[in-house]
């Protein structure tokens, strides 16, 4: 496919959409647009990388904002951690009995809610855990509206497609986009690398950070098909047989997380195993990270099969990937420190609030480290900058922290936060013709406080 009829095709998409009734605001507009000496080369305002929990609001808010936005997602569909992965209920996005984080991400998360026929729980109750204030939504559905608004922001969606190339210009990128049967180049003005693991940064040398040792990750998986009444009354027999099989190798450390065997056929959630070693870093590490979690997935389902009132076990709801909660961070230009995030440090420069408990998971579970009460963390946008750079930030999981500070700051509330702020940073810089670093804070906070994001107070 040449530039011209990846053009018309996208335009095509987009009225065919906007001609069903699905999608109402959808245009033309917003398309990327071929240089008229080089019909080669696709201009656009801001390239968004990875479709994940940060990316996919950071694309609808720069569409929003009337810029010309691509996003780059690897994968089938948008949302990261809340879809792909199957943590299918995100947080945080209140504290102490109010809202800490809303704009895109608190929108499209009550969105379905409501267009799933259900109702929020009260977040004015202060609770002494973090679990209650997660919110339970249809994965399903989630992805859907997300896709949608990001059509009807006039976002330019480009699945199965990734950077191949970065070389930095006089003023932006040009990018080498490569994917599933398709080959371009994109010449962008700013870049939100979203990866997750700061792949983007990565490719052009800029320094990142990583553990020898990561936390494990979780394959989600739910079961059905017992007989509830027997495995009740045989509990004690059950969790005999689990600690057996842990000793004779049919089922292995991790594939519950706390020894709980009882709670894993009660999830409904199924975020219960914890997979030793899981690496999204590139395809290879992804693939032994997969194959490790759908091991886990079938030992657990065979020793379901042998326990009274597990006869019919069968699988209920499997994700097709094992989500990793950490890889790379970058090096920013402020580093977020772990005394930073639990004395709730309002920096200068901060751009959204983050609120969860220190959550490191390791070989023994999880043990999370709730703040103080009253205590909301703040993300600075220095910490969304690599450090020494021009024209491109990041947001989400690879944000600028030390490892326990980001234990926290990863989740997904916080990371629709900062995509959302990227966005509007980005945007700004682009039409300034300045880079990120340089926009006028208050123009920031103003554009966010616009599109009903939460800014933090500055004292």
């Amino acid at each position: 496919m040449n530039r011209r009829q990846f053009i018309k095709k996208q335009v095509a998409g987009t009225a065919i959409l906007a001609a069903s009734g699905l999608v109402h605001k959808a245009s033309a507009e917003n398309l990327p647009s071929p240089d008229p000496k080089n019909p080669d080369v696709l201009d656009v305002d801001v390239l968004v990388v990875g479709g994940g929990s940060a990316g996919h609001v950071a694309a609808i808010q720069a569409g929003r904002m009337g810029a010309k936005t691509v996003l780059l997602e690897r994968n089938s569909q948008l949302g990261g951690t809340t879809t792909t992965g199957g943590v299918c209920f995100p947080g945080l996005f209140h504290a102490w009995g109010k809202q800490v984080v809303g704009g895109i991400g608190w929108e499209l998360v009550a969105k379905s809610v409501e267009v799933d026929g259900r109702q929020l729980q009260d977040f004015t109750k202060v609770h002494g855990s973090h679990v209650p204030y997660h919110v339970d939504i249809n994965a399903q559905l989630y992805s859907l509206l997300a896709e949608e608004a990001c059509l009807d922001a006039g976002v330019s969606l480009a699945y199965y497609q990734f950077p191949q190339k970065v070389e930095q210009t006089a003023d932006g990128w040009l990018v080498d986009v490569v994917g599933q049967g398709v080959a371009y180049q994109l010449r962008c003005a700013q870049i939100i690398d979203c990866t997750g693991g700061a792949e983007v940064v990565g490719m052009l040398g800029m320094e990142r950070m990583r553990g020898e040792t990561r936390q494990p990750g979780t394959h989600v998986v739910t079961f059905k098909g017992f007989d509830t009444k027997v495995v009740r009354e045989n509990a004690a027999l059950i969790k005999k047989k689990y600690n057996e099989a842990i000793k004779n190798g049919t089922l292995q450390k991790g594939d519950t997380w706390t020894g709980n065997i009882m709670g894993v056929i009660a999830s409904t959630r199924g975020n219960t195993n914890h997979i030793f070693g899981a690496d999204s870093t590139n395809a290879a590490t992804q693939t032994q990270t997969n194959l490790a979690g759908r091991k886990c997935v079938l030992r657990l389902l065979k020793f379901f099969k042998t326990i009274p009132g597990g006869e019919k076990a069968s699988i209920n709801k499997m994700m097709n990937e094992t989500a990793s909660r950490e890889t790379y961070r970058i090096k920013g230009e402020t580093m977020i420190t772990v005394h930073d995030y639990t004395s709730g440090r309002v920096f200068e420069d901060a751009l959204c609030y983050s609120f969860y408990p220190i959550d490191l998971h390791d070989e023994k579970g999880v043990v999370p480290r709730h703040l103080k009460h009253g205590t909301v963390p703040t993300i600075p946008r220095g910490a969304l900058i690599p450090k020494g750079s021009k024209n491109i930030m990041v947001a989400g999981r690879c944000v600028s922290s030390d490892r326990l500070a980001n234990s926290a700051a990863r989740v997904q509330a916080s990371s629709m936060g900062m995509g959302q702020a990227a966005a509007v940073t980005a945007v700004l810089a682009a039409r300034l013709k300045t880079t990120p670093g340089e926009v006028p804070l208050e123009k920031i906070h103003a554009e966010l406080k616009k599109h009903k994001a939460i800014v933090p107070a500055r004292s």
